[in-house]
């Protein structure tokens, strides 16, 4: 996989740039180095967009959070922020914006490529397929879940919702386990597996943001994602096949 995937690393500090850039190709990315939102835009101009951006958080100019809430409207590459800011709130902020996933400075960078390598699971769909003999078109209400293409679809005519692979694999979960109280240690495992911190309260933030994109695209899912107090979250209806 590591072949075909390019990183763009957009980080004005040239040490952690450079340490990073020799660190992600050793390990068989083609990497792009880039010093600040300017020349990440002249990159995707021209084209094709790599496959995962690396973004800091304090850039000079613009800075990653205006570039990550941008690159979301307009439907980029998964993105994984780098932040000196540990706060929760911090944290929460980012995910917001539209963020797959952050690694805290200072950081291991064993830990970001494995940041990286989840996040670049989640988007290619592996392990997402389903299996022989199960659908791979799912409905719930007025929703329709495509499994194998990893597209979701509300309407008629269908319209399709722009999900992060954060936001798909959530829903993943909750429309192939209809109808039962999932925790959030049971969702940050299976959607962030083991870069998950024990701590880690981001699946609210994720809930929070996928039940808003349900909501603004008119689906009556939304409201059926339902918070269960103090153990976690339920897709409140059946799921069906789709024809």
């Amino acid at each position: 996989m590591c072949d075909s995937v390019t990183i763009a690393i957009v980080e004005d500090d040239d040490d952690i740039r450079t340490q990073l850039t020799g660190y992600l190709e050793g390990e068989g990315f083609r990497v792009v180095g880039l010093d600040g939102g300017a020349g990440l835009d002249r990159l995707l101009a021209t084209g094709p967009a790599p496959d995962l951006i690396v973004l800091d958080w304090m850039l000079p100019g613009e800075d990653g959070l205006s570039i990550c809430r941008r690159l979301r409207e307009e439907g980029g590459p998964p993105i994984v922020m780098l932040t000196a800011k540990d706060e929760d709130i911090d944290r929460v902020l980012g995910l917001e914006m539209g963020a797959d996933d952050y690694v805290s400075k200072p950081f291991n960078p064993r830990v970001l490529l494995a940041r990286i390598r989840a996040v670049l699971r989640r988007a290619q769909g592996n392990g997402a397929h389903p299996a022989n003999g199960e659908p791979e078109t799912l409905a719930v209400a007025d929703l329709v879940v495509d499994l194998a293409a990893r597209r979701v679809t509300v309407g008629d005519p269908r319209t399709d919702i722009p999900l992060t692979s954060a936001e798909y694999d959530l829903l993943h979960c909750f429309v192939t386990r209809p109808q039962r109280v999932l925790s959030r240690d049971q969702l940050l495992d299976w959607t962030r597996g083991r870069t998950a911190d024990a701590f880690d309260r981001t699946i609210d933030v994720q809930v929070s943001r996928l039940r808003h994109k349900l909501d603004a695209a008119g689906s009556e899912a939304a409201a059926l994602l339902k918070t269960v107090r103090n153990a976690g979250y339920i897709l409140a209806a059946p799921v069906r096949q789709a024809p």
